[in-house]
């Protein structure tokens, strides 16, 4: 890979902030600042989707950020892994832009001009993290992603929001002092921050240092991918409004936890040293236990989004376990299903929030016959399910598939096995809903209380959503599966 000077990266970081603070600037003025969230995710789209080629061509553009101290450079770059996680967000956050505004209009929410522009900062720290060349530089942005989404976890004020809000601080900010740790440890003993596919750390801090580092690390980054037993705060953030719950859970924070084992896994310790220590197994278990415990509790939430919540913890445990099993194949799917589970994921909590709005039902039990009412909503929320089920020819099904042959790869035909059969958990408890939507009659209560669709504005997103899924599966869209390919092959030295 070649480094280029390039000030993309940093413009990615750079565009959102300017767009919060437009919308600040324009906030008597709300036809204006709504179009100014959209225009804003736009122009970083722009941005980011140039980098692809470059990216492919085996360049890394790259802005350098100066130095902290002797021999700890700061920078923006975007290979290929950051790439992928960028284009994801920047792509979601322009649709994501349009249903935020039909949201907050059709539930009459107050104070939509902070809203707006802690959900433009909050896009900004995701790119950082994204495109963090070194330890440092990531660790600034991971802490404030953080912090900007905490207000939109607690937009409501009331007392629920507030108890919510400290949990997810609590947890998350402690999580993010572990981390620290680690990185100073690293620093101290290598000497050296910079992400290196492979691994930077080698032989240098010797075995038992290097396994307190990977635990530092692992137990750090658990808090804010929603691992068991420090997932709590995940499924109390969702009394914040569905635009959050959706951003959440799609790109940013929860996101940004198991991108974060990837890079630790495949540039901080590396697969070599890994798989020497043989410490990546306990990471493995506590995935593999995640996965079966949250989809368990996930078939006992009537509650939708709560339902959708546990449905995450799970399937971010999926990504963290192709992380851990060190094959270039489950690498892969790892990285193939942060992008599928997002896109799958925001159609689902897109799907909740418009039915929120239009029929101010939340609960799963209240959903009878309500495909008939809002067809295209409840059609994406199927198309999403399937997709999440591992069917194909969905993108949920190429990465699981490729998770599962990285298991058997690895030589892990329990881990396989699970990841092959997952589906049935997750058809059971999102098929349901469906079932429900499409073929159960109304309710005496529902006849009473006739509604359509929501506003086009969140409909169009959550329609676009489920169909950039199928179309994932479909094909290599946007050069998705090349670039992870080559990120696999690069850091664990597979062939592509």
């Amino acid at each position: 890979m070649s480094p280029q000077a390039s000030l993309l990266p940093l413009a990615a970081v750079g565009v959102p902030v300017l767009t919060a603070v437009a919308i600040l600037v324009t906030r008597r003025l709300p036809a204006v600042r709504d179009a100014l969230l959209v225009v804003g995710a736009v122009a970083t789209l722009a941005v980011v989707a140039p980098l692809v080629p470059a990216v492919l061509a085996g360049e890394v553009p790259t802005t350098s950020l100066g130095q902290l101290v002797p021999g700890v450079e700061l920078s923006l770059r975007a290979d290929g892994m950051g790439l992928l996680f960028a284009l994801l967000a920047a792509f979601l956050w322009v649709l994501a832009g349009s249903y935020a505004i039909g949201y907050m209009r059709g539930d009459a929410a107050r104070n939509q001009t902070r809203f707006y522009a802690f959900y433009a900062l909050c896009l900004s720290t995701a790119f950082g993290v994204a495109f963090a060349g070194d330890l440092f530089t990531f660790f600034i942005f991971y802490e404030l992603l953080t912090i900007a989404t905490y207000p939109l976890v607690t937009h409501k004020g009331d007392d629920k929001a507030i108890a919510a809000g400290r949990l997810y601080l609590g947890i998350l900010l402690s999580g993010g002092v572990l981390v620290l740790a680690a990185i100073l440890l690293t620093w101290a003993n290598v000497g050296e921050l910079a992400f290196t596919p492979g691994g930077l750390v080698g032989d240098t801090m010797g075995d038992g240092l290097t396994i307190l580092v990977f635990a530092l690390f692992a137990a750090g980054f658990a808090t804010k991918s929603g691992m068991m037993p420090v997932h709590r705060w995940l499924p109390a953030a969702m009394v914040a409004p569905t635009p959050v719950s959706a951003l959440l859970h799609a790109v940013a924070v929860v996101k940004a936890g198991v991108f974060a084992f990837g890079r630790v896994v495949g540039f901080v310790i590396g697969p070599d040293v890994l798989l020497g220590l043989g410490v990546q197994g306990w990471l493995s278990v506590v995935a593999g236990v995640t996965i079966a415990v949250a989809s368990v509790v996930a078939l006992r939430q009537d509650h939708l989004k709560r339902r959708l919540a546990y449905s995450t913890i799970a399937h971010l445990s999926f990504i963290v376990l192709g992380f851990s099993l060190l094959s270039p194949t489950a690498f892969e799917g790892g990285l193939l299903h942060i992008v599928n589970h997002g896109l799958l994921k925001i159609t689902l909590f897109f799907c909740a929030g418009a039915i929120h709005i239009a029929a101010h039902k939340d609960h799963v039990s209240e959903l009878d016959g309500i495909g008939r009412r809002m067809p295209f909503t409840m059609l994406a929320f199927g198309l999403a399910s399937y997709g999440l089920a591992a069917l194909p020819p969905m993108g949920g099904f190429v990465s699981k598939w490729y998770l599962t042959l990285g298991a058997l790869d690895a030589d892990q035909q329990v881990y396989a096995a699970l990841i092959a059969g997952s589906g049935l958990f997750t058809a059971g408890y999102l098929f349901p809903v469906v079932y429900r939507a499409f073929f159960k009659p109304l309710s005496d209560e529902a006849r009473a209380h006739p509604h359509g669709e929501a506003s086009p504005l969140m409909v169009v997103p959550l329609c676009v959503t489920a169909v950039t899924g199928l179309l994932l599966g479909l094909g290599d869209l946007g050069g998705v599966y090349s670039i992870a390919a080559d990120v696999a092959a690069a850091v664990t030295g597979g062939a592509p």
